[in-house]
């Protein structure tokens, strides 16, 4: 039976850490499943440091999209993170309603494996509107997954400031 874990907060809160933290209470050599498209030499640079803290006992396997190509069954697997999966879709056509159905598919398709499944997100919504409209549109995107997500998780983790709340 698959486990679902949605951490979420803001940028820069620990949520990577927490995850990483719980995947390695829960096993030995868990897997970490990378979302981010590297844009430039600074976000490669950040992606290095990233795995460098991990160490050699996790797997590193890097999917900007179809989750799913990837059997992790009886694995523990942090997947980081939602809003850079949601990113690579959106921008594709910059259609709400079509990433979202495409995304939520994906989701459901990779996580009816057993597993435990981490995922990381981040919580966009929580500051000022946007001024500018595809920005708007990709906060609504990102509220209506996160959603989408925490209904079926097993455990939902808000940090805040590098502290862990259970929110459910």
């Amino acid at each position: 039976m698959s486990k679902i874990i949605l951490i979420t907060g803001g940028q820069r809160s620990g949520k990577s850490r927490h995850a990483e933290e719980l995947a390695l209470s829960l096993a030995e050599d868990p897997v970490y499943v990378a979302t981010a498209h590297v844009w430039d030499e600074e976000f490669r640079e950040r992606v290095r440091r990233h795995q460098e803290r991990r160490g050699p006992q996790w797997t590193n396997i890097e999917e900007e999209k179809y989750l799913s190509r990837h059997d992790l069954t009886g694995r523990v697997a942090v997947i980081d993170c939602v809003t850079l999966w949601l990113t690579n879709f959106f921008f594709e056509n910059q259609d709400v309603e079509k990433t979202l159905q495409a995304v939520k598919e994906e989701f459901d398709r990779f996580t009816e494996k057993d597993a435990t499944y981490i995922f990381v997100t981040n919580e966009i919504g929580s500051g000022g509107v946007s001024v500018d409209a595809v920005q708007r549109h990709f906060t609504d995107l990102q509220g209506w997954m996160n959603q989408y997500i925490a209904t079926r998780a097993d455990q939902v983790i808000l940090l805040i400031s590098g502290i862990p709340l259970r929110v459910k």
